[in-house]
């Protein structure tokens, strides 16, 4: 299978790499110092059982998706519609699009923008990390559940020949809120104390307030009419098990002084309380404390 990963940073570069390794034709589209990393030394995929160059192919041009069958994309939340329309004019007829991305909305939006492709909502739960150039390190998990489609199955098969963890769920909303709500209870709080999960979860009355997040985003999504799963507060600490050396994605942003998710996360929940009339008072105070630091290194 010829597959494109549009926003090859470290979800994408760790997918894109197992499906490598497997043997596929795979070109990444990403930044400037991996792919000049990747162009001379292969991309190193440093996971369970491999440790080793993968041979792909890495641009940053979005021409890469050309005659793709499958594209993987990754992008922040925050650049869906951009990234789209910058690889519409190269998408095959046939190319199958899976949103390995945070938040619940992106596959509609991004389907709005590619009306004549297949777009497959995806949930992702990985910990990844670029530690340097062309490198990216796996530090847990690597399942993903999609969408139904008539390419569900042929995708799936591909992914899970791979050695990819792979679901297709008729309720893939329901997933996605799950995602979302482990997102919410995690990423601002490891951000905005740089911890990762597995210290940040014993943390003074942290358990308490990761509480008061997840049954917010319960309420939310019960208004909303979507169907999550049961014990959810079981999913909530096994991630800081299945996933203890992770920061979160928003923690990692806020690190390196770029612009985060926290709009298509937190800030989707106060928004989406708001429009329902569900109060959200946790989940404004994080989005709030991560906007105000945002805004301060960005005028720093």
């Amino acid at each position: 299978m010829k597959i494109a990963v549009m926003g090859a940073g470290a979800v994408g570069c760790y997918y894109g790499g197992m499906l490598g390794h497997a043997g596929h034709d795979v070109t990444l589209i990403g930044r400037p110092q991996h792919v000049e990393a990747i162009q001379r030394d292969g991309l190193r995929l440093d996971a369970p059982g491999v440790d080793a160059p993968v041979r792909v192919t890495a641009t940053t041009d979005a021409s890469g998706v050309r005659g793709a069958d499958l594209v993987l994309f990754c992008v922040k939340s925050t650049a869906t519609e951009s990234a789209g329309r910058e690889l519409l004019p190269f998408l095959a007829p046939q190319a199958v699009v899976l949103t390995l991305q945070n938040g619940v909305d992106n596959a509609d939006r991004l389907q709005a923008v590619l009306p004549d492709h297949q777009v497959i909502p995806t949930v992702v739960y990985v910990a990844t990390e670029m530690v340097g150039p062309g490198h990216v390190k796996h530090h847990g998990r690597g399942e993903l559940v999609i969408g139904p489609s008539p390419r569900s199955a042929d995708v799936a098969a591909a992914l899970r020949a791979a050695g990819v963890q792979i679901d297709v769920s008729d309720n893939v909303l329901g997933a996605l809120w799950e995602k979302l709500l482990m997102n919410c209870v995690y990423n601002a709080l490891s951000a905005l104390s740089q911890t990762p999960y597995g210290r940040l979860i014993d943390g003074v009355e942290v358990r308490g307030a990761m509480r008061d997040v997840m049954e917010e985003c319960l309420a939310v999504a019960a208004a909303a009419g979507v169907r999550v799963g049961p014990s959810m507060w079981n999913a909530v600490e096994r991630i800081a098990v299945t996933m203890p050396t992770q920061l979160s994605s928003t923690a990692q942003d806020m690190a390196r002084g770029r612009p985060s998710e926290i709009d298509h996360l937190n800030g989707h929940v106060v928004r989406k309380g708001a429009e329902l009339g569900v109060p959200t008072p946790a989940n404004r105070v994080l989005y709030a404390l991560v906007k105000i630091n945002e805004a301060r290194m960005q005028n720093a």
